[in-house]
């Protein structure tokens, strides 16, 4: 039995305050449907850090699982790229 394939996003940690919890800041560049413009939207997901890694600043990537709290659906997959200010 294959398992479905999971949503993945990119995005970079705004809090890292809360214990294994990290919430990430996720940017959607979309066009408007009337006026063609591009238009930035952003959505903010809590993402469960196990070894408590990321650091705010830091660029993750993030892919979907099962519920770990009321608001924890994500988990942290990789640190892929460091943010200066957390060295």
């Amino acid at each position: 039995m294959e398992r479905a394939q999971r949503k993945l996003r990119y995005g970079k940690v705004i809090s890292d305050k809360m214990d294994k919890t990290v919430v990430v800041s996720v940017e959607i560049t979309e066009r408007h449907p009337v006026y063609k413009k591009s238009i930035t939207r952003t959505k903010n997901y809590k993402a469960h850090d196990e070894n408590n890694d990321a650091r705010v600043g830091d660029t993750v990537s993030i892919m979907e699982t099962r519920l770990l709290s009321k608001d924890k659906c994500w988990r942290v997959v990789e640190i892929t790229e460091r943010s200066v200010a957390a060295l």
